[in-house]
């Protein structure tokens, strides 16, 4: 099957870098491009002309929210509450369990992987909640995950998460890490086995990837091992580190060194590691040590993955994002929430750039633009995605230009990412299959999805109670916007 797919703009691909080809084309076969252009000669079984639209790579999301969204909980908390939203030291010591049922937890991931899709996600690599979890994913949840994702159409690199220890609240307020012998072990083994067994099902859709949880709660030897599996399976790691001041302070008191230079000194980094977040780094804003964190991840190769929404809702960023790139430094990015909107990432690390360096060099919706395509390719080593010429895989997605709020089209690309958003999506392929058009997704009743996602929230919200070391009631613990009659 020959598919020939037309649009007033097509973001292509020169061998260097993405170019706007006007009343362009796209030309695919099963998989596979065979043309980006402006007049394909041969002939074609199927041609979908999408109008006023920009038909462009699809986005590569590499901390893609795996479950139901608990940011809209942590997002407006003060500070007497803060600490209440982490799990407590005493449900450590209870003997922590598993909150929702293993029904439940197979079902979030349908909810997660349905809204990536409609956002105009075409590659995801997921990441879990553990505020409300017993500890990290388990193998029967992911194994759903992955069977959703391939019934959807989803690219998704995965595995079941693991940790070592967990980020818990002791009775006086102060966090500190809580470790159970066997559980990261155990853990990874289990990864291990789910890697041997599902990377490259559905047609190559599903691969592998490693996905120990944060830094903090790894011990050093289940780091170590995890990159010695990594190599062995050819599959990329994603931890997170540098994201937060506890942790730079945790990592630092245990080892005299920042989480970049700690993970650097076991011989942790290489291309095959992205690193959510990485933001609280030497050489930064955010930190006074001396030393060049940004140096380290130029010279090992390591990707940082910005994710700009969620950070920046409580004031983090990159410092900064054009000094990433001015470094050498590989930067991807990741939504890591609710919604999973790439417009409003776009816009908002687009921003904070400039607000911090004073020009948009650098700083554009294209040079964010080329992270989120260009940047999650390389480091997920995989020239045929986040681009659209001869040979890539066929991962596309159009966006409508028509709508009132488009306003006047000027530059495509600054027109879509300063006035649209997910929902402009109106045509998403993933590898050859049309996985979505005109915001509905064939067999998928998403009214029902949502209702089911209610639910579930509402369930996980007594899950926070259950956890708080101070048994705050729910008026305080989840303050609403106003009073509520």
């Amino acid at each position: 099957m020959i598919t020939k797919i037309k649009a007033a703009y097509v973001v292509g691909f020169d061998g260097v870098g993405h170019e706007i080809i006007t009343n362009g084309e796209v030309v695919y076969e099963n998989d596979t491009i065979l043309y980006v252009g402006k007049h394909y000669e041969e002939a074609v079984d199927r041609t979908e002309d999408m109008g006023n639209a920009v038909v462009m790579p699809g986005f590569i999301d590499l901390n893609a929210l795996g479950d139901i969204d608990h940011d809209i909980i942590h997002l407006e908390v003060y500070p007497d509450v803060r600490k209440s939203l982490s799990p407590s030291e005493e449900y450590f010591d209870k003997g922590p369990y598993e909150w929702m049922t293993p029904e439940e937890e197979a079902f979030k991931s349908l909810f997660a992987y349905t809204q990536l899709i409609m956002n105009g996600v075409t590659t995801a690599m997921p990441i879990t909640s553990t505020y409300y979890k017993r500890w990290a994913d388990t193998y029967e949840e992911e194994e759903a995950g992955i069977h959703h994702a391939g019934k959807l159409g989803l690219r998704l690199y995965t595995s079941p998460s693991y940790q070592c220890g967990f980020n818990v609240v002791q009775p006086d307020g102060t966090m500190t890490v809580r470790f159970l012998e066997g559980e990261g072990e155990e853990g990874l083994e289990r990864a291990v086995r789910f890697i041997r067994k599902y990377d490259g099902a559905y047609g190559g859709l599903i691969r592998g990837a490693l996905l120990p949880e944060r830094i903090e709660v790894q011990t050093e030897e289940n780091l170590i091992r995890t990159k010695q599996y990594a190599d062995d399976l050819e599959c990329p790691i994603k931890l997170h580190a540098a994201q937060g001041l506890f942790e730079y302070r945790y990592i630092k008191e245990k080892t005299g060194l920042s989480p970049i230079e700690y993970l650097d000194g076991i011989h942790f980094l290489d291309d095959k590691v992205g690193i959510p977040h990485c933001y609280i780094v030497k050489g930064t804003r955010w930190v006074s040590d001396d030393g060049d964190d940004l140096g380290i991840l130029a010279r090992t190769k390591a990707t940082a993955i910005y994710c700009p929404v969620i950070i920046g809702r409580s004031g983090g960023y990159l410092d900064s994002f054009p000094e990433y790139r001015n470094s050498s430094v590989n930067v991807a990015i990741g939504t890591d929430t609710f919604p999973p909107d790439f417009f409003q990432n776009i816009r908002v690390a687009s921003m904070y750039a400039k607000m911090v360096s004073g020009t948009a060099e650098g700083a554009s919706y294209a040079d964010i633009y080329n992270a989120v395509t260009l940047g999650g390719a390389q480091y997920l080593g995989r020239p045929d995605l986040g681009r659209l010429c001869k040979g890539a895989k066929a991962d596309l997605i159009a966006v409508d230009l028509d709508s009132f709020h488009m306003g006047a089209v000027d530059d495509p690309i600054r027109t879509i990412f300063l006035c649209g958003s997910g929902a402009d999506v109106k045509l998403s392929v993933i590898n050859g299959r049309t996985v979505m058009k005109d915001q509905q997704i064939e067999g998928v009743d998403l009214e029902e999805i949502k209702a089911k996602g209610q639910i579930y929230y509402n369930k996980m919200k007594l899950g926070y109670m259950e956890r708080d070391y101070q048994h705050l009631p729910a008026e305080k613990l989840f303050r609403p916007s106003f009073p509520m009659r």
